[in-house]
């Protein structure tokens, strides 16, 4: 069984996402899955899995290889919570029991990576301290979070990781270039795994802004 590159997406998608933000976010997504494939390194090593939060958390795309996925519905509520606290606690269980730890008869999956995507701040902030001591446990070789609109908090996310990134505006264009650069990462990833644990970051478009 070949070794895979798990990709985790956690996608808010509260009230607030409703409407052309969260249509933008699946076209760019698709864009994204149709780039991953047309690369032969991503093809043979890819997983993606999807973990939407709002009020409730869903795990809308187990993780499975880029060759075999179908786009999954994807839907925002009118209003209520975001739960990054209790999505970063699923994706610890999902981690936990998708990505392929090595044995003494063969070797495991690559180290994962894990994009998170917010237009808020967490509703749950005492279980998303916790949860992010978890998946501090969990050894991603790289943790990216987005901050998208004028709404969105950083301090929060800079708890997870330091490689914090914010847009303005939650428009189309924006959000495409946020997916395009996101597939560059994950080539990268596939080119470069087996070589490095360090995974390089290309850099961002102009329209995205790295938070210090």
């Amino acid at each position: 069984m070949s070794r895979r590159l798990p990709v985790y997406l956690l996608i808010d998608t509260s009230g607030s996402m409703k409407g052309e933000p969260i249509e933008s976010v699946k076209v760019g997504i698709e864009a994204m899955f149709s780039t991953l494939r047309s690369d032969p390194y991503a093809l043979d090593t890819v997983s993606i899995s999807i973990i939407t939060f709002d009020r409730e958390v869903k795990q809308v795309l187990p993780l499975t290889p880029i060759d075999k996925i179908q786009m999954p519905d994807i839907t925002t509520p009118e209003s209520g919570p975001t739960h990054t606290g209790a999505a970063l606690e699923m994706l610890c269980e999902r981690v936990d029991s998708e990505v392929r730890k090595s044995t003494p008869d063969q070797k495991g999956d690559w180290m994962p990576i894990l994009f998170l995507m917010t237009d808020g701040k967490p509703s749950d902030l005492m279980v998303y301290k916790a949860a992010v001591e978890k998946v501090k446990q969990r050894h991603f070789s790289s943790i990216v979070a987005l901050a998208a609109g004028p709404k969105a908090k950083t301090d929060e996310l800079l708890l997870l990781t330091d490689m914090v990134y914010q847009i303005d505006t939650m428009d189309g264009t924006s959000l495409m270039k946020f997916f395009k650069w996101v597939s560059g990462i994950i080539e990268e990833g596939g080119k470069s795994i087996g070589a490095t644990d360090d995974l390089e970051l290309p850099p961002p478009p102009s329209e995205i802004n790295v938070i210090i």
